[in-house]
C-alpha cells in the first residue's frame, strides 16, 4: 500500500487523528497520511476496478444533459460565472486565513459593500467577451442568475452578507452524470448556491443526478478563531503542521479542491477542505471513483487547480512553488509533469483572493486546445511547444475576484467514457 504524509504533527494534527479514531470508529491510524485507497470502500473496489481499468465504459444515459469524467474531454457545454453585483466577503477568520495580508485592510474597509465599481465593470465585460468566444468555439453556455449579494442573512449561528456566483468550479462538481453540490466553508457563501438552482434543476429534469453534501452549520466551532497568521513565514509553518482554520467540528468542502482523471480524483486538505468532507466524497463516490489526497508545500492552501492542473491523460501543469509532496508517484504511473513559467501579471495588479499562478489556471476544450490569459505570453509559447493550441482571452480585471478560466467555469458536459489513467 502507498502512503503519503498529508498531516503532521501539531495540536490540529492530534485533533485530526483523535476525531478520526473516535467518530468514524474505524482503525485509522495514519489514515490523514494517506493518498491511495484511503477508506475501506475504495480499497474494496481496487479488485473491482482492476478487472476493467483499462476499458472504457459509458454508464451515463446517452439523452442526459451531464456527462464529465475529466478536465480535457471535448467540451460542449460549460456553466460560466457572473461578476454582477458582486460584494467584498466581511472580513471574518476564515476570510482572513485566506487572504493576503496586504489586501486586510481593504476587506476591513468594504467587508459587505460592492467590489470597486469601474474594476466590476471591466470584468463583467470580459467575461461576456469569454462567453461569447466558447460559444464561437461551439460551447453551450450556461450562465447563473443575477442575485443581490449585499442582502444580510443571519442564520442560528452566524451573520453575513453573500459574495457572488463568479466561480461554479468552486461550487459544482460534476462526476458522471451527478453533479455534487459543494457544502463550501466561508460564510459569505452560505446561500451561493441559490444563484444556480434553476440550472440544476433543468439538468435534474432532463435526467442528470443531483446530490448536495450536508450542508454544515458554520457555528463557530467549524473555525479556530485563534488561527494565528501575521506573515507568509507563519502560513508555512502552520501548513507544514497541517494547521487550517477550519476544524473537523462537520464536514466542509470546496469544489475547487477536487481535480479528476476519470476513475481518479485527487483532493487537497486546505482552508476550506478538512478531512471529513475529503472522507464524505470519498464514501460517497466508492467503489466506482477513487479518491485520493496529496499535499502541496503551500503557505495558503486553498483549491487545488492554480497548483495542479491536469490538463490530459497522463499530463499535469503543477506549480513550481508549491510543489506536490507525491510528484514522485505520478512520475513512477508515467505522467509527464510539466513545470508552468512564472507568471507576467503585474505586482500592482489587484489580486485580492489569489495569487499570480492564475496563470495556469487554464480550461482545457479539448486535448488540442486551451483557453488561457492573452497576457500571459510565457504559457501560450509552453502550451503551443506541446502542441496544444491556444485561444488567447484577456480576463486580467476578472482574475481579481479570485480566479482564471478554470474557476470561472464548470464544465458540464465533455464528449468522453469513463476511464482509467493512473495505476
Amino acid at each position: 500500500m502507498l502512503r503519503v504524509r498529508c498531516l503532521r504533527g501539531g495540536s490540529r494534527g492530534a485533533e485530526a487523528a483523535h476525531y478520526i479514531g473516535s467518530r468514524l470508529g474505524r482503525v485509522f491510524t495514519g489514515w490523514v497520511q494517506r493518498s491511495f485507497w484511503s477508506t475501506q470502500a475504495a480499497t474494496a473496489s481496487q479488485n473491482t476496478c482492476a478487472a476493467d481499468d483499462n476499458k472504457a465504459t459509458s454508464p451515463v444515459p446517452k439523452d442526459c444533459p451531464v456527462c464529465s469524467y475529466n478536465e480535457w474531454d471535448p467540451l460542449e457545454e460549460v456553466i460560466v460565472g457572473r461578476a454582477e453585483n458582486a460584494c467584498v466577503p466581511p472580513f471574518s477568520v476564515e476570510v482572513k486565513a485566506n487572504t493576503y495580508e496586504k489586501y486586510w485592510g481593504f476587506y476591513q474597509t468594504f467587508g459587505g459593500q460592492s467590489f470597486p465599481k469601474e474594476h466590476l465593470k471591466k470584468a463583467i465585460a470580459e467575461i461576456e467577451e469569454m462567453c461569447n468566444i466558447l460559444k464561437r468555439e461551439g460551447v453551450i453556455v450556461k450562465r447563473p442568475d443575477p442575485i443581490d449579494w449585499s442582502v444580510k442573512y443571519k442564520t442560528p449561528d452566524f451573520e453575513s452578507t453573500g459574495m457572488y456566483a463568479a466561480m461554479p468550479r468552486d461550487i459544482l462538481l460534476v462526476v458522471g452524470n451527478e453533479i455534487i453540490e459543494a457544502p463550501m466553508a466561508w460564510r459569505a457563501r452560505f446561500f451561493e448556491y441559490r444563484a444556480y438552482r434553476r440550472i440544476i434543476k433543468d439538468y435534474f429534469n432532463r435526467g442528470a443526478k443531483w446530490t448536495a453534501a450536508p450542508k454544515p452549520t458554520m457555528a463557530d466551532e467549524l473555525y479556530d478563531q485563534d488561527y494565528p497568521i501575521c506573515s507568509v513565514e507563519d502560513r508555512h509553518k502552520l501548513a507544514a503542521q497541517g494547521k487550517f482554520v477550519t476544524t473537523e467540528f462537520e464536514p466542509c468542502f470546496d469544489a475547487a479542491d477536487f481535480i479528476r482523471a476519470g476513475r481518479d480524483i485527487f483532493v487537497q486538505r486546505s482552508q476550506v477542505t478538512n478531512y471529513m468532507g475529503i472522507e464524505w466524497m470519498m464514501r460517497h463516490l466508492a467503489p466506482e471513483y477513487r479518491v485520493h489526497i496529496i499535499s502541496f508545500k503551500d503557505p495558503n492552501p486553498m483549491h487545488i487547480d492554480a497548483t495542479f492542473n491536469i490538463i490530459g491523460p497522463g499530463l499535469v501543469l503543477s506549480n513550481p512553488d508549491r510543489p506536490c509532496h507525491q510528484i514522485e508517484l505520478f512520475k513512477k504511473a508515467g505522467w509527464t509533469v510539466i513545470r508552468p513559467p512564472v507568471p507576467l501579471i503585474p505586482d500592482d495588479h489587484p489580486l485580492w483572493m489569489s495569487s499570480k499562478w492564475l496563470s495556469m489556471n487554464v480550461l482545457m476544450l479539448d486535448e488540442k486546445r486551451v483557453m488561457v490569459d492573452a497576457n500571459e505570453t510565457s504559457i501560450q509559447k509552453m502550451f503551443e511547444n506541446l502542441g496544444i493550441s491556444t485561444i488567447k482571452v484577456n480576463i486580467r480585471h476578472a482574475n481579481s475576484l479570485g480566479g482564471g478560466f478554470h474557476c470561472w467555469t464548470c464544465d458540464i458536459r465533455r464528449c468522453g467514457t469513463l476511464q482509467s489513467y493512473f495505476d
